[in-house]
């Protein structure tokens, strides 16, 4: 009997000690000021202002430019002439083509898929950034009894490739190099 206490009592101070040393990393790799990749919400952006051609009534525009505005020190301006660099969107395409059918012949997965093609120019109208695509996919399974919900569904799943694809931008336009 008293044999299994002192095992039990060996396994709890190596328990103890098992926290003790994650606590202690913890704080060693905090103390350090490691912290993850994007984990600060700002995006160190290589110009100070930018023109995103996108009308305001676009939802990618609109989250792209509270991303900007958020990010930084980068400034949003309404004039392409004001710029340090213009965003261009030379096209943007969702697009719903089917995945897969059911044993009836039926439709039982789509594949949604959201492709933008833009460009980076400077002020002196020098490409900062070739024409570049972006293209995200996400399969959605669809049940022809639930017509409603497939839809709210795909709007959402929509809106998260949305807000991947804002994701993606920012870290481009992070990379930038521009000329002097």
């Amino acid at each position: 009997m008293q044999f299994s206490k002192a095992q039990n009592a060996g396994h709890l101070l190596a328990q103890v000690r098992g926290y003790a040393l994650l606590v202690l990393a913890a704080c060693a790799l905090s103390a350090c000021g490691f912290h993850l990749r994007g984990s600060t919400g700002k995006t160190s952006l290589p110009f100070k202002s930018i023109y995103v051609a996108l009308p305001e009534s676009s939802p990618l525009g609109a989250e792209l430019k509270r991303n900007l505005r958020a990010g930084g020190d980068t400034t949003v301006v309404a004039d392409p002439k004001a710029a340090q660099v213009v965003m261009e969107v030379l096209s943007e395409a969702k697009n719903k083509q089917i995945l897969s059918l059911n044993s009836q012949g039926r439709v039982r997965e789509y594949s949604l898929t959201y492709t933008l093609v833009f460009r980076v120019k400077d002020s002196q109208e020098r490409e900062v950034l070739a024409p570049t695509e972006i293209t995200l996919k996400r399969a959605i399974s669809y049940n022809e009894n639930q017509a409603l919900a497939n839809e709210s569904e795909e709007a959402l799943l929509y809106r998260d490739i949305q807000t991947d694809l804002v994701q993606q931008l920012m870290r481009r336009l992070g990379a930038l190099r521009l000329a002097p």
